[in-house]
């Protein structure tokens, strides 16, 4: 079991920063590097009527953190549709004028990696990138493109994908933590979220937070690596838990869950996963690393078939909510806590109130009409857990003919 007391990793947080002025841009930089950012991403092709000798000098001389100078063409996913060699001379002066790192494509890196290396010797590094469109390519594929890369002698490389299953996001971890060179990899997009909160622990150069107020679909905020997630202190220690579900950006498990962690000292993290395919998702992330997961929608019941073990409480509701992973032997468990958890905190309140009915259930429920809307696995398991407390249940649900037969399953279990 890992503690939390360790060393900062050396993974930087960057901003990618979208300005559409040079002036806003230095605002934005400062205003990053007060949200918390190591660095920052300044993206040239979005700034409007950008004038190179100018623009770049204003940015490098204001800059308050490191920076990063991308200039990315729309063959490459960017917004720059000019001339090829006007955008490269571009890149060529913001290494000259002292930009930390400047984002080259794989297409066009092999000659500008070696020319700026060798004229201007002015500390600055050379980020090679490579954008990827469609499915993430398979680990063998992606093994000779990063030998194609690290062949430019870049300083760090870049692969991003378009994940189309959260299951290819462990393609992107074993980059990662098999490159010979720094390496920045990640998925866009809500099923590549983890491939950012979990970069840190696969050893990745950088990881990706929006600012406050400029939300990016795919992206962590700033706030959230720094306060939720604390990624200063994930290492190739630190054990994964999660919510398995679809969606999963409503989660307020991360804001509860990782402080918890960190209260107890353990070498932990709990993240949003997106989950569409349950038996591919657990092939893959059969890791002991990935040690327990919490259920959501819609998988509460489907769930149960995954699980090796399941506790009595969770197989007489035909639900689960909560899965360990056994270190002995990586075997996952299933567990039910949204009856008691739920029935439970109706007691108390009804408690609170006064409302105390005097049965010998000795529950407050006990004798009451108790109503759930939904028929569910979080209503299965209120249902269970209100009827043993005495009540007397009755369950609506919106899908009335399909829902039957489980209503009637529900109610056997009384």
């Amino acid at each position: 079991m890992g503690r939390a007391g360790i060393l900062a990793n050396s993974t930087m947080v960057c901003a990618p920063l979208m300005s559409r002025s040079v002036e806003q841009m230095v605002i934005d930089m400062q205003s990053a590097e007060a949200q918390g950012a190591d660095a920052v991403e300044v993206r040239l092709d979005y700034i409007n009527s950008f004038q190179p000798s100018q623009d770049l000098e204003t940015i490098i001389r204001n800059k308050p953190l490191p920076v990063i100078i991308v200039y990315r063409p729309r063959w490459e996913g960017g917004q720059y549709e000019g001339d090829e060699h006007t955008r490269l001379e571009a890149l060529r002066l913001a290494h000259e004028l002292g930009a930390d790192y400047i984002d080259v494509e794989l297409k066009v890196a092999s000659d500008l990696v070696r020319e700026v290396k060798n004229k201007h010797q002015t500390g600055g590094k050379v980020i090679v990138s490579s954008y990827l469109s469609g499915a993430t390519p398979s680990k063998e594929d992606l093994s000779h493109l990063v030998a194609s890369m690290q062949a430019t002698k870049a300083d760090i490389i870049k692969v991003v994908s378009n994940a189309n299953d959260i299951t290819e996001l462990d393609r992107i971890f074993h980059l990662l933590s098999h490159s010979e060179v720094p390496a920045v990899a990640y998925s866009l997009g809500e099923r590549g979220l983890i491939s950012q909160l979990l970069c840190p622990k696969f050893g990745g150069a950088l990881v990706y937070g929006a600012m406050e107020g400029n939300s990016i679909p795919g992206l962590p905020t700033l706030d959230s690596l720094r306060e939720a997630y604390k990624v200063e202190n994930i290492n190739s220690d630190t054990k994964v838990f999660g919510l398995v579900s679809k969606p999963v950006s409503h989660s307020k498990g991360p804001i509860l869950h990782n402080p918890a962690f960190r209260h107890a000292n353990f070498n932990g993290i709990y993240v949003p996963m997106f989950v569409d395919d349950l038996k591919e998702f657990f092939e893959v992330y059969a890791s002991p690393d990935f040690a327990g997961y919490s259920v959501g929608f819609p998988y509460k019941e489907a769930v149960v078939q995954f699980c090796d073990e399941v506790h009595p409480l969770a197989k007489s509701i035909g639900a689960v909510n909560t899965i360990i992973r056994k270190p002995s032997d990586g075997k996952l468990i299933g567990y039910n806590t949204d009856c008691e958890g739920s029935i439970a905190s109706i007691e108390d309140a009804l408690k609170d109130q006064r409302y105390i009915n005097g049965a010998s259930l000795n529950s407050p429920l006990a004798g009451k009409q108790f109503v759930v809307v939904g028929a569910g696995g979080a209503g299965r398991a209120i249902a269970v857990g209100a009827k043993s407390r005495g009540a007397r249940v009755i369950i609506f649900d919106i899908d009335l003919a399909p829902k039957d037969f489980m209503r009637e399953i529900v109610l056997a279990k009384f």
